[in-house]
This record gives structure tokens, C-alpha cells and sequence, in this order.
């Protein structure tokens, strides 16, 4: 029988160690088992794209195929990871495993028509905000305390270092054959299904039978939680305002290429570019991560948060592709310093029936703003000079930054939402000020994942907090 997770730890006020984590089995399990899909998908993505244009020679296809991923969360995220509430979240993310290494197998198959891909891919990539929704929400019952904080932030890293890792990998495989990267994608989905089913155990879904209403209505209360508490409120505005600039330079990488008359060549300027922010990330949800105590990590949190947009205000001075790729690293660094810590905080103040629906929420928002981010500094780019509209750019968002921070709420407002989230049981709905109602039976148990409110002056009344992954 599987030992009980606690918060009893050698070092409370120091940092939990990667042993911690590694040493609960099923993390283990979820992340390997991420990690392989996060490689596949990445890899899935640049093979699909290179099918494409060899089939067709057209751009607008091309970049169609690779936009098709982004479609399920902006057409229903939130619908979508509502509907992971409803059943256990490791048969959840089983099923869509499996159901997307059949459609990768299908997309594989030689000589299909371009719009049979195309729809395949949309259908496969429907089953990732339920399977994320699921998996974010799972880690926060296989985790705890700072345990909980530093799983996050090595699942955050190893995403972006599977994106690194899938895209190259893909686009080398792809110009000799994209079916083999589809095909090893297909296999990756295969062995995560595996470790999930043998690797995790079967909890019961976080919305009971008897707590169900309609889909909809589910979806709008996931809205509802994150913008009617307080402090999910505050870490949402967070996030949201960290993902109008971070995303810039990687956005913009082919533009700022395209106009350098530096030593690199355009191809290596723009890899470098995009390279640079997964790589601070990862850097930074590490060392940060790990170096530091909670305490420190919740003091830091607010003045990475005014630095991240700060470290892209240089970008004013025309800086050449190397020391831009310098930049953005700085910015990744500073994000993923926060992030996680941030994240740690959300799903503390989240009751369990809601963590899926939240995640939908706030996964939809940050690919919406990031896409409006692009879009917008692009087309201003179009009509003024491209580092003026990248440092202003920055520069009101080290303003808008500022302003989120000293919005913080009260240490009160921060214990009475955690206290909220973990007295309540599975069935609790938001009540009318916005805070989860505690509905819970005499007898009945916290879920644990918010047991411990972090101490310390750093979560003190005066601000500062972040976000969701």
C-alpha cells in the first residue's frame, strides 16, 4: 500500500530537494510520462508542418497546419477541461493518450488528402486541454507543500526544454521523412498511456455525480472561481500581464533576424532568438527552484515580476540578434523564477472540484494574450521601428507589472481563500462574494494540497503573486 504524502520535511524552511519529489512514485510517472508527450507533440508539430508544405508548396497551409494545435483552447479550453472534472483525472489522461496515438498513426498513412490532415490533427489536438486540465490538477494531489511548488517548476522546465528538444529533433527527421516523427509521436502517446496506467493510482473524479449540473454551467463556474476570488483574481491578472511580453522576442524572432547585419546568418539569428526563452526558463525555475526557500521564493516574487518586462526595455538601443537572445533568456529567467511559486499559491486556494476547470480558464487566457501580444507588437512593428516598439512595449509593461503587485491582497484575504479551498469538500460551488462556500460533512478531510500556507513576510498584505500552469 502507497505511503501517505505529508508536509513533515528534514528542512521545513529550506527548499524541497529533487529527491523529495522524484521519491513519490507516481510523480515520477506523470512526468516521464509528460515529457515523452510534450517531445512528441513538439516534434509532431514541425513534422506536420514540413508534411504539409512538401505536399502543397503553400505557406498559408503550412503555417494553417501548425496553428491548428492552438484552435481547442481558444475555440473551448474551458469547456473542454471542465469535462476532466467529471472523471478520474488518470483515466482522463489514459483515453486521451490513447486516442491521440490512433490519430497520429492515421496522420501517418501515406497520400492522405491535406484537409483529411488537417482535421485529424484538430481532433487530436482536442483531447489536450482535457489531459492537461487533468494532469495539473492530479499533481496537486500526488504533491504537497514546497514539494508541490518545485514539481510544478520541473514540469515547467521540462516543457520548455521538449519544445527545444521536438522542435529541432522534428525539422531533422521531417526532410528526410515526417512520418517517422509522426509515427515516433504516436509511440511517445503509447508509452505515456503505460506509465499512467501502471504508474498512477485511480482516485475518484473531484466532481461527484450527485454535484453535477450541466457542462456549461461547470465551465462558467471555473470563470467564476478565478475571477470572482480575490486572490486567484490577483495571480490570474499576474499571469495574464506576464504573457503580454515575455512571448515578443520569440514572436518577432524572424523580424529581428531579418533586419540584423550582425555576424550570424538570418536562419541561426532566429533559432537563437527562440531558443533563448525556453532556455532562461528552464534555468530559471531551476535554480531559483531549488536554491531557495519558500520564504525567499514568495519575498522574490515580486521583484521578478517587475523585472521580466524591465529586462526587454534595452531592446530600445537596437541591440544586435545575440544580445536580444540575451534578453529574452533574462525574461524566461524571471518568469520561471515566479511561476511556479505562483502556481504553488493558485492551487492552494483552489478547491479540488474546481482545479481542472481553473486550469482551462487560465491555459485559454495565457494563449489568447499571447497571441494578441504577437499580433499586436507585430503590427505596430509594421509602422514603427521595431525596437522602439519592443522597448515602450516592455517599458509599459514594467508600469502595468508595478500596478499588479502593489494590487496584492491582504495576508488575511490570502489565509481566508486557502482556508476556503481546503475546508471545502469536492462538491463546494463559489459563493456569492466569490470565495468557495465550505459545505463539507462533520468528519470530513482536507485534500491536502493546500495544508500548508507558506509563512513568512514575503505573502505579507503589501502584494505580489503569480500563476497557473
Amino acid at each position: 500500500m502507497e505511503a501517505t504524502v505529508t508536509d513533515e520535511r528534514p528542512s521545513p524552511e529550506g527548499p524541497a530537494t529533487f529527491r523529495e519529489v522524484f521519491a513519490q512514485r507516481e510523480y515520477g510517472a506523470v512526468f516521464a510520462a509528460g515529457a515523452l508527450s510534450w517531445v512528441g507533440d513538439y516534434l509532431a508539430k514541425a513534422a506536420v508542418t514540413v508534411l504539409v508544405y512538401q505536399e502543397t508548396r503553400s505557406v498559408v497551409l503550412s503555417a494553417t497546419a501548425f496553428a491548428v494545435s492552438f484552435l481547442p483552447w481558444l475555440v473551448g479550453g474551458p469547456l473542454l477541461a471542465a469535462l476532466a472534472e467529471r472523471h478520474p483525472y488518470r483515466r482522463v489522461m489514459v483515453v486521451c493518450d490513447l486516442i491521440r496515438m490512433a490519430l497520429m498513426l492515421l496522420i501517418a498513412i501515406p497520400n492522405l488528402p491535406i484537409y483529411l490532415v488537417l482535421a485529424l490533427l484538430f481532433l487530436a489536438t482536442l483531447a489536450n486541454p482535457p489531459s492537461q486540465a487533468a494532469k495539473s490538477a492530479l499533481l496537486a494531489q500526488i504533491l504537497s507543500g514546497d514539494r508541490l511548488v518545485l514539481g510544478l517548476s520541473l514540469n515547467a522546465s521540462a516543457g520548455q526544454a521538449s519544445q527545444v528538444v521536438g522542435y529541432v529533433v522534428g525539422a531533422a527527421i521531417s526532410q528526410f521523412d515526417p512520418a517517422v516523427a509522426l509515427l515516433f509521436n504516436a509511440a511517445t502517446f503509447g508509452v505515456s498511456a503505460a506509465l499512467l496506467r501502471f504508474g498512477v493510482r485511480e482516485r475518484s473524479a473531484a466532481l461527484h455525480e450527485t454535484d453535477r449540473t450541466h457542462l456549461l454551467r461547470e465551465t462558467a463556474e471555473g470563470f467564476q472561481i478565478v475571477f470572482g476570488t480575490p486572490v486567484l483574481r490577483a495571480i490570474a491578472v499576474l499571469v495574464f500581464s506576464s504573457m503580454l511580453f515575455s512571448i515578443v522576442p520569440e514572436g518577432l524572432a524572424v523580424v529581428w533576424a531579418d533586419r540584423s547585419g550582425g555576424d550570424l546568418d538570418r536562419g541561426l539569428a532566429q533559432a537563437v532568438i527562440m531558443a533563448a526563452n525556453p532556455v532562461g526558463f528552464v534555468l530559471g525555475g531551476l535554480l531559483i527552484g531549488r536554491v531557495f526557500g519558500p520564504a525567499r521564493r514568495l519575498a522574490l516574487m515580486r521583484p521578478l515580476a517587475v523585472l521580466a518586462p524591465l529586462t526587454l526595455v534595452p531592446a530600445l538601443l537596437d541591440p544586435s540578434p545575440v544580445v536580444v537572445a540575451l534578453l529574452a533568456a533574462a525574461c524566461g529567467f524571471a518568469v520561471a523564477g515566479m511561476l511556479p511559486t505562483a502556481n504553488g499559491l493558485f492551487v492552494q486556494a483552489l478547491p479540488d472540484a474546481f482545479r481542472a476547470r481553473a486550469f482551462g480558464v487560465m491555459a485559454t487566457g495565457m494563449q489568447v494574450i499571447q497571441g494578441l501580444a504577437v499580433l499586436v507588437t507585430g503590427a505596430l512593428s509594421d509602422r514603427f521601428d521595431l525596437p522602439s516598439v519592443v522597448g515602450v512595449w516592455s517599458a509599459a509593461g514594467v508600469v502595468l507589472m508595478l500596478v499588479a503587485t502593489l494590487t496584492w491582497p491582504s495576508r488575511p484575504t490570502v489565509e481566508a481563500a486557502v482556508a476556503a479551498a481546503s475546508g471545502g469538500h469536492t462538491g463546494t460551488r463559489p459563493g456569492s462574494a466569490g470565495v468557495p462556500t465550505a459545505t463539507a460533512p462533520a468528519g470530513s478531510r482536507s485534500n491536502g494540497a493546500g495544508a500548508d500556507l507558506p509563512d513568512g513576510d514575503a505573502i505579507d498584505g503589501e502584494r505580489a503573486r503569480h500563476a497557473v500552469t
